[in-house]
């Protein structure tokens, strides 16, 4: 294990020791604290929002969001169909629907084309309402999801919202950092959620924040992660609650993680750098691309392999890779594919098919040496 390249991995070289040492030292190692007031501050100047409210994970994150935003059990929220489960569960929680819309095959993002589409030719306007045709149900929310850390087309997903009175929400979770014509994502959408998972760019070892410019949604958010308390002296609560709390030692961790963030995000780009370099002379891979306007963090680099040209499909590259001490992985199964979501509406799905066959992420933690950066394009040729 000691020589394996692992595919993406927690980088602690700041003042993690030391904070989380003064929360051990002064007691303050449970879910208040100075610590996650001072996270949430910077978070809420990273994303340029007024107001950021930590929570326990990514997923916790996106399941307040829905339900501050007043998405209702049946109603639906539009996401893309190529991301990790955690959206599509957070709404099935509330009881919503996600629906299911395609990638553009450039940079694999939510094909705003079909988003379009859908909205237009298979919903309609009744009683105020926009309606599936084909579910029945009241479409709410658009969730703009920026994949491997490339941003979405806002401009035109926040038109469409506009156009068809949609509620936009952000999955910031591997996008930390990036930007969309200069612009940070996390700061477009009416509520935007961040992941501290330990693969991310930054971790807390877990956690979640949710940023938003809207009063009345951060301070409902900050009461249903705490319990739903209304009286903590007499433990009265008013509604249902959650205990979705950020621990103290946790935002100390994640606070100086971020203080490192603009330094990980150079080296993400590097490394992007590398890579495309050396790789883009091998016939059978197709590498990441960047759209105009947008500012990638290359959360994950990763690769598509077409098995007629390379000679191995991604799968049994990925073996040989680890035959070789060298960790990499394939895109997350389509989530119109899963059990889970088989009575989700999924839009004229044709791209991410293809994109699961031949997708496989290599090695990006931010302290991959020269050396290991050889190491995996060597085995790679």
């Amino acid at each position: 294990m000691k020589d394996l390249i692992p595919l993406s991995v927690p980088v602690i070289k700041g003042n993690e020791w030391k904070y989380v040492k003064d929360c051990l030292d002064t007691g303050w190692v449970s879910s208040v604290g100075a610590y996650v007031d001072r996270f949430e501050e910077q978070m809420a100047k990273l994303a340029g929002r007024k107001y950021a409210i930590a929570c326990v994970n990514g997923t916790s994150a996106l399941h307040m969001a829905f339900l501050v935003a007043g998405i209702k059990a049946d109603e639906e929220i539009v996401m893309p169909t190529l991301t990790f489960a955690a959206p599509a569960f957070a709404a099935r929680y509330i009881g919503a629907w996600p629906v299911f819309i395609d990638v553009e095959p450039d940079h694999w993002q939510m094909d705003i084309n079909k988003l379009s589409e859908f909205l237009e030719k298979e919903c309609r306007y009744t009683g105020g309402r926009l309606v599936n045709r084909h579910t029945k149900r009241t479409v709410r929310a658009i969730l703009a999801v920026h994949v491997l850390g490339h941003p979405v087309d806002m401009d035109e997903l926040l038109g469409l919202s506009r156009k068809y009175g949609l509620l936009v929400i952000e999955d910031v979770a591997e996008s930390i950092g990036a930007k969309y014509h200069q612009q940070s994502t996390g700061s477009f959408g009416d509520l935007a959620c961040f992941s501290f998972n330990g693969n991310k760019v930054i971790t807390c070892g877990g956690g979640g924040m949710i940023v938003t410019d809207d009063k009345k949604m951060a301070q409902r958010i900050k009461h249903l992660t705490t319990q739903a308390k209304s009286d903590p002296i007499e433990y009265l609560h008013d509604e249902i609650g959650f205990n979705y709390r950020m621990t103290n030692v946790q935002a100390a961790i994640g606070l100086a993680q971020l203080e490192n963030l603009d330094e990980y995000i150079v080296l993400k780009k590097k490394i992007a750098g590398i890579y495309d370099r050396h790789l883009k002379k091998i016939k059978g891979l197709s590498l990441p691309q960047q759209a105009p306007g947008a500012e990638s963090i290359w959360w994950l680099y990763t690769v598509l392999v077409d098995k007629a040209v390379f000679g191995k499909d991604s799968r049994a590259l990925m073996k040989s890779l680890a035959v070789a001490g060298i960790q990499s992985r394939p895109l997350w199964c389509p989530l119109y594919k899963l059990a889970p979501f088989k009575d989700c509406y999924a839009f004229k799905i044709a791209v991410v098919d293809r994109l699961y066959e031949q997708a496989l992420s290599l090695p990006s933690s931010v302290n991959l040496s020269a050396e290991d950066l050889q190491r995996v394009i060597k085995a790679i040729k």
